[in-house]
């Protein structure tokens, strides 16, 4: 710890102890109340407020795949990666305008019960085994891995698999009080993260500011990046052509201009904030009102969120071309860089908010694992009697001897066996991030979730986005759309170049760094959600007019309250604004 001043350690601790404490009260305090045990562990049952949700939904988003990862493609293509947030914001509208009232209605807890009530049990058990794989094999070990990555950049990185473990316990010791301890230690989770990542960005624009000899001037700071790095400040990046170089070739990879916001830039936003049990069982336990506000709070926040995790990356950039750190290697290390920079006192509340983006996640993760593993495979298709004797009766005098119900005993099984399924998952992803077996360095922390999770987005949202709005669509077209949007996002990476050519009515592939042709993932995403719209479209009209599981709509659902109208046309403005002046 030889980096860390005794302030940076004693800020840290009071971190620490603000989460642990606030945490540990809030699991005294719902053990009295009336909640059902499994209820409130898996959804909180309703008792978060909109504030809540909104923080909840942000502190479990922003992790180290951000921190790290999109500080990092900050560096590499500068603000054209703050789509990723901004766009997540109209997405975030569109959730919760209409994708929330149906799932409230159809009171809908986890989303493989969304697909077996709209569709069967085969759909829902599928997606239920590929989210679980999903959430262990992609998220928690990339967000473990980044996490690991940059604390021990800051303390020392001898200590690499020590801060790896310390995160992974932390989260779990929070996972255990269930959603509403998550929830509600998030509201301080998330004013750690936004308090500690502006005080970082401050004191990183005037170390830009003072090594251009400007004074210590945070605004002379962020015109000097602006200056200094023209082209990391354009929203849409121009498509390569024969002259281009292959570093703006290897960046319109990442981000393909203005043809990802009519492919994957809206995949990947709706599918991860609507369509993710991690993300929508924060709103799922509340009402409709408070729902949509937490939502809308959520999307406000996302507008802030490029300035804490990407102008950081942009700093490090200006400073490293100019010799001012030359020390940095790979564009994943920005982050760790600018904090290297931090007076004494700040380092410490910068790692703390570092700290509480990773934790959050994980605990997010976590909850959800143990949520989808418990609600939709354990008790439907492993589930035991916790006790078993013979004798009815005696079954029940052995109960009321240990003065608890039948019930209470069913339920307090059921919260075990999600801890036990949230340990598990946790020791595996530390067991495949401990030597990067997955390969989460090489591609870039914020690329490599990206990149992966677009393999089932398209046929995921594809079900998800007919099932809703359509009441054709059938559970075969489900089947074939999960089987269509994974052949075609594997087709598309892997095999399109060599079957269809470089260059198409469809897509231009590039040659990556590697010297293979690459189509922009994003694209890919695209093409393989409107082919899987259009197979189940057709398998669907084989069947019957209205399917009769098809969800009941009403305007009624729809109908927004003037305050909820406010809060839209504030966050659309906004965002406006932004483009309008980054362009």
């Amino acid at each position: 710890m030889n980096s860390l001043s005794t302030l940076d350690i004693l800020i840290f601790i009071i971190y620490f102890a603000l989460v642990a404490g606030y945490g540990y009260w809030v699991y005294n305090k719902k053990k009295k109340a009336s909640i059902s045990a499994s209820h409130d562990y898996f959804l909180a049952e309703g008792s978060l407020t909109w504030w809540a949700i909104g923080a909840s939904l942000i502190a479990s988003n922003i992790s180290a795949e951000q921190f790290i990862g999109m500080s990092g493609n900050g560096y590499f293509v500068g603000i054209a990666v703050a789509a990723y947030e901004w766009i997540a914001a109209l997405a975030l509208i569109i959730i919760a305008v209409w994708f929330i009232p149906i799932y409230l209605k159809n009171k809908i807890y986890t989303m493989p019960q969304f697909l077996k009530t709209r569709y069967n049990e085969s759909v829902s058990l599928i997606m239920a085994i590929f989210w679980l794989f999903l959430y262990v094999f992609v998220n928690l070990t990339s967000i473990l891995y980044l996490g690991a990555i940059a604390i021990s950049g800051l303390i020392g990185p001898e200590y690499l698999h020590t801060v790896m473990i310390a995160l992974a316990v932390f989260a779990l010791i929070i996972t255990l009080g269930g959603m509403k301890v998550i929830g509600y230690t998030d509201v301080i989770q998330v004013a750690v993260l936004i308090i500690g990542g502006f005080a970082t960005i401050y004191f990183a624009l005037t170390i830009v500011s003072e090594k251009f000899g400007l004074g210590s001037d945070a605004l002379a700071g962020f015109k000097t990046l602006m200056a200094q790095a023209p082209d990391h400040f354009h929203m849409i990046l121009e498509k390569p052509t024969a002259t281009s170089s292959q570093e703006d070739i290897n960046k319109y990879l990442i981000l393909p201009g203005i043809a990802m916001y009519f492919a994957g830039q809206w995949i990947v936003n709706l599918n991860y904030w609507g369509c993710n049990q991690y993300i929508t069982q924060r709103a799922l336990g509340a009402d409709l009102q408070t729902a949509r506000k937490g939502i809308l709070f959520a999307g406000f926040l996302k507008l802030l969120m490029p300035i804490i995790v990407m102008l950081p990356g942009i700093a490090a950039y200006v400073l490293h071309k100019n010799g001012h750190l030359p020390q940095l290697s790979g564009m994943d290390g920005a982050y760790s860089a600018i904090l290297g920079f931090l007076p004494s006192g700040l380092k410490g509340l910068a790692i703390a908010a570092l700290t509480a983006a990773i934790v959050a996640s994980l605990a997010g993760k976590l909850n959800s694992i143990a949520t989808i593993f418990t609600l939709d495979i354990y008790l439907k298709y492993f589930r035991k009697k916790p006790l078993e004797v013979k004798n009815e009766d005696s079954k029940e005098e052995v109960l009321a001897a240990a003065n608890i119900s039948y019930s209470d005993l069913e339920e307090k099984n059921t919260v075990w066996i999600g801890r036990v399924a949230a340990f598990a998952a946790i020791v595996i992803s530390i067991l495949f991030t401990w030597e990067d077996l997955l390969g989460i360095g090489g591609e870039g922390g914020f690329t490599f979730i990206q990149k992966y999770t677009g393999f089932i987005s398209p046929g995921v949202f594809a079900m998800f986005l007919l099932g809703m709005f359509w009441k054709r669509t059938t559970g075969t077209a489900a089947v074939a759309g999960l089987i269509t949007g994974f052949a075609m996002a594997i087709f598309f990476n892997s095999f399109a170049v060599s079957v269809l050519g470089h260059e198409n009515i469809m897509y231009t592939a590039f040659l990556n760094k590697d010297g293979v042709y690459e189509i922009p993932f994003l694209i890919n995403m695209g093409w393989a959600f409107f082919i899987t719209l259009a197979v189940m479209i057709v398998i669907s009209l084989a069947g019957p007019k209205v399917n009769p599981k098809a969800f009941v709509l009403d305007k009624e659902m729809f109908k927004l309250k003037p305050s909820i109208i406010a809060m839209i046309v504030a966050t659309v403005l906004i965002l406006a604004a932004l483009y309008i002046k980054f362009w």
